[in-house]
């Protein structure tokens, strides 16, 4: 055998750290997608603007929770790795 192949160990799938995270992110995006438009109809109220200013400052919201779950979920990855060698 030369030293130009290395040996490829298969990798497994850790389902517990996979289910953990996809529960945990379930639960964040509720609250953060939530926030999102109850936050961006209230702004909306505040700030006096018609309902599709309200629907645009949701929409932008929404787009920064999207930023932070996959923040989350990449940090969660790190911390619960969703594959080992085998």
């Amino acid at each position: 055998m030369s030293s130009e192949t290395p040996l490829k160990t298969p990798r497994q799938i850790v389902w517990p750290s996979v289910i953990t995270v996809i529960s945990a992110a379930i639960l964040i995006g509720a609250e953060v997608f939530g926030a999102a438009f109850a936050g961006g109809w209230a702004l909306a109220i505040l700030f006096g603007l018609d309902d599709a200013g309200a629907h645009i400052l949701q929409a932008v919201l929404f787009a920064l929770g999207v930023l932070v779950m996959i923040a989350f979920i990449r940090a969660a990855q790190r911390v619960e790795p969703f594959s080992r060698r085998a």
